[in-house]
């Protein structure tokens, strides 16, 4: 009953984390984006524009709620909130710190993977149900691009795993510790698995250069755009949710997790999740979208042999360097 509480309450504090950091990532990003396109961004609500996310909320809250005539109802109101959840669900087991995390299991990766995976389920429940030929082809696409760069994402998360020894993320953060060095080394194959990771990661949470599914010259909103008021807020919300998350995954498993010079603590694994997830913001508004065809070639040609390539150089060298594990 008390690891029954704990978990709970360190769950409640995680998603309230997240949470305040989307309502804050929302306004960095548009101030960001400003800056790169010499702009100003939010200026007026509040200062320097920092209440303009909840205004937002307020604003979309206010919506009416529309659903399309001929639209599958249940499964329409049901996607945005799976969408929402799984988005949340990969982050029961990230450790923040030594202490920190909601749920510790032996499989953690494995937890990571499956949850992500599942994603593309109220994508697609969301095209479907809304009985519109923009939304089912930006659900179409979703399931394409899920399946093919899941591949990638694999093959990148299986280098640090190889490396440790083992699938709990808190023990990979614990080798890295132990061994003075981030997953990113050994150099080969760490270094190009941890691109391959944020490659795939943008591709999974539909970041642009990857976000085919909504591509808003083609498709108008693709599977949003029927939606409205707090339905989209919680796609829009899930979508933030699904970078961060990934983000945090990304520090736990390549770049040592809370570990860091002088005071190991949660404070560098804030602090490296949230210089991750800056990186996708420089990532979305310095390239353009990749067409359907280019994605599929980039993945199934390049990504795809170089994860399998990195996969064998990281058995190769746990089986014959000195301490390789």
């Amino acid at each position: 009953m008390n690891a029954l509480f704990r978990g709970a309450s360190y769950g409640a504090v995680i998603i309230t984390a997240i949470l305040s950091t989307i309502a804050i990532g929302i306004w960095f990003e548009r101030k960001f984006a400003g800056r790169m396109q010499s702009r100003l961004g939010p200026t007026i609500v509040g200062p320097v524009g920092l209440f303009q996310p909840l205004a937002d909320v307020v604003k979309l809250l206010q919506k009416e709620d529309i659903v399309p005539r001929d639209a599958d109802r249940s499964l329409f109101d049901l996607a945005p909130i799976l969408a929402t959840l799984f988005a949340l669900g990969a982050a029961a087991v990230v450790p923040f710190s030594a202490t920190a995390v909601t749920a510790d299991l032996d499989i953690g990766v494995l937890w990571i993977l499956a949850i992500g995976a599942l994603m593309v389920i109220p994508t697609f429940m969301a095209g479907w149900a809304s009985n519109n030929k923009f939304a089912l082809l930006g659900g179409m696409r979703a399931v394409a691009q899920a399946v093919s760069y899941a591949v990638p994402l694999v093959l990148a998360v299986m280098v640090p795993v190889i490396l440790s020894g083992t699938m709990q993320v808190s023990g990979i953060v614990q080798w890295q510790q132990q061994h003075h060095w981030v997953a990113l080394w050994p150099v080969i194959p760490g270094l190009p698995a941890f691109v391959l990771f944020f490659l795939a990661m943008l591709a999974e949470s539909n970041r642009i250069p990857f976000d085919i599914p909504e591509a808003e010259s083609e498709l108008v909103a693709g599977i949003t755009t029927e939606y409205t008021g707090a339905k989209f807020t919680l796609f829009y919300m899930a979508e933030y949710v699904h970078t961060l998350v990934g983000s945090a995954v990304g520090a736990s498993l390549f770049l040592g997790g809370w570990d860091g010079p002088f005071a190991p603590g949660l404070h560098w694994m804030v602090l490296k999740t949230l210089l991750l997830f800056a990186a996708v913001y420089w990532v979305r508004w310095s390239l353009l979208r990749f067409r359907s065809d280019q994605l599929m070639d980039l993945c199934w040609k390049w990504l795809t042999p170089i994860g399998v390539f990195l996969v064998l150089a990281a058995a190769t060298w746990v089986q014959l360097m000195p301490g390789g594990r």
